[in-house]
């Protein structure tokens, strides 16, 4: 075994959770269970997601903020940057990170300069309803279809936590819905889950060198939040301490793989029963990665900015060995952009490889936490 037991310190997570969701909570909510339905409890599990019964028993929760106090992102606006927005103070960096999302031949950026205040955005890519979550907390970008029983959902943040974990709810029936599953964990749609779609990691400029037709979200109040006109801070990131230190959460996780450092940046995947991590320094350190997880065949790279992607490596039946060419992969007889996984020319121009994980790079106690029988890549 690898965990200990591990309490981060509350004095200024509590803090930070509290600069998010200073708001007063909103008149008629239920704190104990962020007015949402509560779903079954005790030994009537009614479902599983990976290593979880649900729903999940209520007091596993944790409350960081006010629901709605972090205001979701209901009408997102685009445009190429952020110039020419009188109610927008900040400049669009290069460095910024993003979560790329390319999607019916649309590309979309999200600034986590946005997503630290806001957590969730509600997009419609050319009619297909989509959304676009992060959790500073866990560093883990999700994003899906916000169709649930065949209707289209918005989604807000409960303001809730479990395993340190954004904790989201559906507009229709205040079901709560845990960000890293996907999967909703306690409510009316206790089992149900959203259908994953890629997302990356990156950074603003690594991402429109590869989508020079990308989008950009602009901030509130330009963008539109289920709270109204709401704006805030986004010249300052208010995780950076977090980020840097191994603090975990608010205080609430009891175990922590301690085989990595908490917030090492990883890439995960999973399939066939099988679940490996990949982190960020070991992937740099070696160029390229050609490895199989259970009996998918896969490549691991990582960029100039550190951004983690993860690649099926089988292309019309062949597996591909894979070489480094500065920022490019190398295969088959073609050259590969390497955060799209596009053929750029040679014998499979035009071909993108498809998604080994489904899950953007997250920090390593998050990947642990969700997947308990992980490997890692290199140990």
């Amino acid at each position: 075994m690898h965990r200990r037991h591990f309490l981060a310190s509350c004095g200024c997570l509590a803090g930070l959770a509290g600069c998010l969701g200073s708001d007063p909570p909103v008149a008629g909510e239920n704190t104990a269970n962020g007015g949402g339905s509560t779903g079954k409890t005790g030994d009537e599990s009614v479902a599983r997601a990976g290593a979880f019964d649900l729903p999940i028993p209520e007091d596993e929760l944790r409350r960081g903020a006010p629901k709605d106090a972090i205001p979701a992102i209901t009408s997102p606006s685009f445009s190429t940057d952020w110039t020419g927005f009188d109610e927008v103070a900040v400049e669009l960096e290069d460095s910024f990170e993003v979560v790329g999302v390319e999607l019916d031949g649309i590309a979309r950026a999200y600034p986590l300069a946005v997503l630290n205040w806001h957590e969730i955005v509600n997009d419609t890519f050319d009619g297909r309803p989509v959304v676009v979550t992060y959790c500073p907390l866990c560093g883990s970008a999700v994003v899906a279809d916000r169709v649930v029983a065949g209707n289209t959902v918005y989604f807000g943040v409960s303001g809730l936590l479990w395993m340190s974990d954004l904790v989201m709810y559906d507009d229709r029936t205040n079901s709560l819905w845990s960000q890293v599953l996907a999967t909703a964990i306690r409510g009316e749609r206790t089992g149900d889950r959203l259908s994953l779609l890629p997302a990356t990691l990156s950074t603003w400029g690594e991402w429109k060198d590869s989508h020079p037709d990308t989008e950009v979200l602009v901030p509130p109040p330009v963008s539109g939040t289920i709270r109204g006109r709401q704006t805030r801070r986004y010249e300052v990131n208010p995780y950076t301490s977090y980020q840097q230190s191994s603090s975990i959460g608010i205080g609430f996780n009891d175990d922590v793989d301690e085989r990595l450092h908490p917030k090492t940046s990883v890439i995960g995947i999973s399939v066939d029963g099988v679940a490996r991590a990949y982190p960020l320094d070991t992937v740099s350190n070696e160029s390229v990665v050609n490895d199989r997880v259970g009996d998918l065949p896969v490549v691991v790279a990582a960029s100039a900015d550190g951004s983690l992607v993860a690649y099926v490596r089988r292309v019309d039946g062949e597996d591909i060995e894979f070489e480094r060419d500065e920022s490019r992969l190398v295969g088959g007889g073609s050259n590969w952009d390497l955060l799209t996984g596009r053929a750029l020319d040679g014998a499979h121009e035009g071909v993108t490889l498809a998604r080994a994980n489904d899950r953007s790079q997250m920090f390593w106690f998050a990947w642990a936490d969700f997947n308990p029988e992980t490997e890692i890549y290199g140990e």
